[in-house]
């Protein structure tokens, strides 16, 4: 027999290479808190279902809250040849209460336990989560609110398209992340089942009240099927899915602010302490951390695919595969926490050059398409006509090296005679901008509803 917990039926000690490949507790020491808090709620359970004596529970739970204040304080010692934080953890409380610690597994199994603990980490990491999405959301509501008629070109091919306003464009980001939000809150529900009591896989024989464990947990209810709550790892895909998703979002606004801070954009700027500087050339202002935010969202992805990878051909139930969920889903979760703070203070401290994207509208023939219209209303022909009409005007202003709105009525005569000086009047920038109110549009009273509308949402949270 060797010493280790489950050893009764081996004669030989495991070899080191193994014990160094089987070992998880260099990373699921993270569960600590969370495995402390089933281990309370089951012996609690046991004692409540008389299978064991409430002396005992009292002694272990007692016992319990000490490792944990051990943890808490950095004076516990984690060992690897305990394999995992469930063996760490009632290795030390048998050292501090003595023989009845080992009453502490009855009924239950490291299988349901992970399983338990799991959903309770991922429960706080994602409210957790949905906070920091809310405080990129207030931040980019109030630079909306800021510039809501921050004239700015909008584009589509990288290709200058049509005026917006900036307060529009950091809007479109606002309703990004609520939905990421609303992936991540939705999943919530089905977290809300507790593994616990499931044992290996098959139940117990013992008199359990698996509804008692799971309120004091915090849980709806127990989970249906036992192997179902013991082999499942859905919920982890499921999060490690939306958290990829909102780091795509993020990685595009990344991206915007990396366009927007170059020189030959000029249409932000971000402080010193949001830069760093080149080792060789003493002129750069690097936008670092907009650029390591972009490059996350592909290692986010990556844990994505690695937990999708492990998952694919294991049968049910549970295979020591299953090790492999932990480390991706931590790396992801600790990736997109600190993406979302660092985009928050970008945001929140970034200075738009509101000349300098007014001249870029401006200079980029973005109007084009509302002069286009401003015919067809007029003039009552239709679009097409309308459009190869603008088209022809555009080419004479580029020849000409003006923008559109310094074309005066000779020159869009010249095209088209039937294009009065009332028709002309009507395509200044001010004037378009302004009249985009449907629904959704960028017009500036638009904007600013809606940013004040955001602001007053998440605010009351």
């Amino acid at each position: 027999m060797t010493n280790k917990m489950w050893g009764g039926r081996f004669s030989k000690a495991t070899n080191e290479l193994l014990e160094d490949l089987n070992a998880s507790i260099k990373y699921d020491y993270r569960l600590a808190k969370y495995d402390i808090e089933v281990s309370i709620a089951h012996i609690m359970m046991l004692a409540q279902s008389g299978v064991i004596q409430k002396e005992e529970c009292n002694l272990i739970v007692d016992g319990l809250k000490k490792v944990q204040k051990e943890i808490s304080d950095g004076k516990f010692e984690f060992k690897k040849k305990l394999e995992d934080i469930h063996m760490n953890i009632e290795s030390r409380l048998t050292e501090i209460i003595g023989p009845i610690a080992g009453k502490l597994h009855t009924a239950r199994s490291r299988n349901d336990q992970v399983a338990t603990d799991i959903r309770l980490f991922l429960i706080e990491k994602i409210n957790g989560l949905v906070e920091l999405i809310e405080e990129n959301q207030k931040t980019l509501s109030q630079q909306a609110l800021d510039n809501f008629d921050a004239i700015m070109p909008g584009y589509t091919h990288l290709q200058i398209a049509q005026p917006i306003t900036l307060g529009h464009h950091l809007l479109s980001y606002v309703e990004l992340f609520n939905r990421d939000k609303l992936r991540l809150t939705d999943s919530l529900k089905r977290l809300d089942e507790s593994p616990l009591g499931a044992a290996a896989m098959a139940g117990t024989s013992y008199p359990i009240d698996r509804e008692y464990s799971a309120k004091l947990l915090g849980f709806n209810k127990p989970m249906s099927n036992s192997i179902d709550a013991v082999s499942s790892r859905d919920m982890l895909l499921e999060t490690l899915s939306n958290i990829a998703i909102l780091s795509v979002n993020l990685s595009r606004l990344a991206e915007e602010i990396i366009l927007w801070v170059s020189t030959e954009f000029n249409f932000i700027s971000l402080p010193d302490t949001l830069t760093t500087g080149s080792s060789i050339m003493p002129q750069k202002r690097n936008p670092d951390g907009a650029e390591i935010i972009r490059s996350k969202a592909g290692r986010v992805i990556g844990s994505l695919n690695t937990l999708l990878v492990v998952m694919k051909g294991l049968p049910l139930t549970y295979n020591k595969d299953l090790q492999e969920d932990k480390e991706p889903l931590f790396d992801a979760i600790d990736t997109i926490e600190l993406s979302l703070r660092v985009m928050s203070k970008m945001i929140t401290d970034m200075k738009p050059n509101r000349d300098r994207m007014l001249q870029s509208a401006k200079n980029g023939f973005s109007i084009a398409t509302d002069i286009a219209d401003v015919l067809v209303q007029d003039l009552g022909i239709p679009f097409r006509e309308s459009h190869k009409i603008v088209g022809s005007i555009v080419s004479y202003a580029e020849s000409n090296n003006k923008s559109l709105d310094e074309l005066l009525v000779e020159d869009y005569q010249k095209i088209d005679p039937r294009i009065t000086i009332e028709l002309v009047n009507k395509i200044s920038f001010d004037r378009i901008i302004h009249n985009k109110t449907s629904q959704g549009g960028t017009a500036p009273k638009n904007v600013k509803k809606e940013a004040e509308k955001w602001l007053k949402a998440l605010k009351i949270k």
